[in-house]
């Protein structure tokens, strides 16, 4: 076995984001909706930078428009998960792409999801959790609908809460209610960070949401007191390396610290983030962390063990992804 064939563990997905391009298309055709600008001319997704991602991401959910649709393209994406050897993912859903906000449309929505990650679970063994996601350049007021959204539906399969978006708007502690909403749902929290924010949003985002989880979180490299209290904490960061390079976070994969944060004794997990729009998988992950830094087959398998730790599932889902991991060879 491969270090890129090994079975892999992904804990930052966004599901929207995760659209391939063809398949945005198909939609837009069969609903007779014009995106064509934001793709290129090979077809690729088109942005010019983070904030330009954001509409580009945007314009392309909006052909995300039903149930039926959001089943469709969660079989997708786990079919690629599964081609790139991920036996367990959680991703972020946006209830403002599912129903806007509305408990009821969004209950239908992620009945469509979950049915197609029960489908794609035992054809293609790839096990799948969710992770509610307000938007935070859509503002306090439209998370709490989400924290409701994700409140109402908490179980096996929605075992989060999380926040994406625009890290720039507002602060961290203007989305404290929503997160308190979740928490007394006993949904474990994440949050965006680190990434356009600074450190001091890392910060923010361990003290006034209380997660347990950071989204990149890589720029708390900059902070020693922040990686003493990360590490104290026992907070885990959800690291997109390819992600950070695509949108200019770091110059090149031999900048990013990824490396020295591990180092540093800060637990990080390896993910794609929103995978068509940054060209990588999670195969390309591994293999070019193991080019750029000599990670071998121990260094992945410590990674999956942090992964597996900080999971945000249930002892019986980890104890059977567990038992998935000890094919991997010694």
């Amino acid at each position: 076995m491969t270090l890129i064939d090994m079975p892999k563990i992904e804990l930052h997905l966004h599901l929207e984001g995760a659209a391939p391009p063809d398949f945005i298309r198909s939609l837009a055709r069969e609903k007779k909706v014009d995106i064509g600008g934001i793709f290129d001319e090979n077809g690729a997704y088109k942005y010019k930078d983070f904030w330009d991602f954001l509409k580009v991401y945007e314009a392309a959910t909006t052909v995300l428009k039903t149930p039926q649709d959001f089943y469709r393209l969660t079989r997708a994406v786990l079919a690629e998960c599964a081609a790139n050897q991920v036996i367990y993912a959680e991703t972020f859903l946006a209830p403002d792409f599912c129903g806007g906000g509305d408990v009821s449309a969004w209950k239908d929505y992620l009945a469509a999801i979950e049915q197609a990650a029960q489908e794609m679970q035992s054809e293609a063994g790839v096990i799948l959790k969710a992770i509610p996601t307000c938007v935070r350049h859509f503002g306090p007021d439209q998370a709490k609908k989400t924290a409701l959204c994700a409140s109402e539906t908490a179980g096996r399969f929605v075992t989060g809460f999380g926040m994406g978006g625009d890290e720039t708007f507002g602060t961290q502690g203007d989305f404290a209610y929503a997160y308190d909403m979740a928490r007394e749902a006993q949904l474990q929290l994440t949050s965006h960070a680190g990434e356009w924010g600074g450190a001091e949003s890392v910060r923010d985002a361990i003290h006034d949401l209380g997660v347990t989880r950071i989204g990149h979180g890589v720029r708390a490299i900059e902070d020693d007191a922040l990686i003493e209290e990360i590490i104290e904490k026992d907070v885990v960061l959800e690291v997109c390396p390819g992600s950070n390079i695509a949108l200019g976070v770091y110059d090149d994969l031999k900048d990013h610290p990824i490396a020295r944060l591990r180092k540093r004794g800060v637990k990080v997990t390896v993910s794609t983030d929103d995978p068509p729009f940054f060209h990588t998988t999670m195969r390309k992950e591994f293999g070019d962390l193991a080019q750029t830094f000599g990670w071998d087959g121990a260094d992945f398998k410590a990674l999956n063990q942090t992964a597996l730790e900080a999971a945000f599932c249930d002892d019986e889902t980890r104890k059977a992804v567990a038992k998935q991991l000890e094919t991997i060879d010694e």
